[in-house]
């Protein structure tokens, strides 16, 4: 929760938390895996902390949704072990950090996330990799 205040002291108040369930969105609308945000509009500015299982398909959806101007600005939560795969180079890679495509942040440490079914974050609850921030329509 901390870590999002301070994404929206920095981009702004959020239109739409695109990967959420009930208990967890950060914002107003959001979608829920039953309303399969990948055949989704995506408006306004976008929160996305995908499901790390598929991310391909997240970053894909991303880059047409800010390339079709749905979206004005999409800030994603992403490991930032895996700029070796296909998505990443299809996606990201080639375009980062120019006009055209997203700014990439690697963010300090280990993010710390609330287990499903927690109401606060426990001790070593942190993933083993990194995480960054892939930003299209950085400021």
């Amino acid at each position: 929760p901390e870590f999002f205040a301070k994404m929206e002291l920095r981009f702004g108040p959020f239109d739409l938390d695109a990967a959420a369930s009930e208990r967890n969105a950060k914002c107003v609308d959001f979608y829920t895996i039953a309303d399969d945000a990948l055949a989704q509009p995506w408006p306004g500015v976008v929160w996305c902390n995908p499901p790390y299982s598929d991310l391909g398909e997240w970053v894909r959806k991303a880059h047409l949704e800010y390339r079709l101007g749905t979206a004005t600005r999409i800030v994603m939560l992403l490991p930032a072990n895996r700029t070796e795969q296909g998505w990443w180079q299809q996606f990201i890679e080639p375009v980062r950090d120019t006009a055209l495509g997203p700014k990439v942040e690697f963010l300090p440490g280990r993010m710390r996330f609330i287990k499903p079914g927690s109401e606060a974050i426990g001790p070593n609850e942190r993933p083993p990799f990194g995480c960054c921030l892939v930003i299209w329509g950085a400021p």
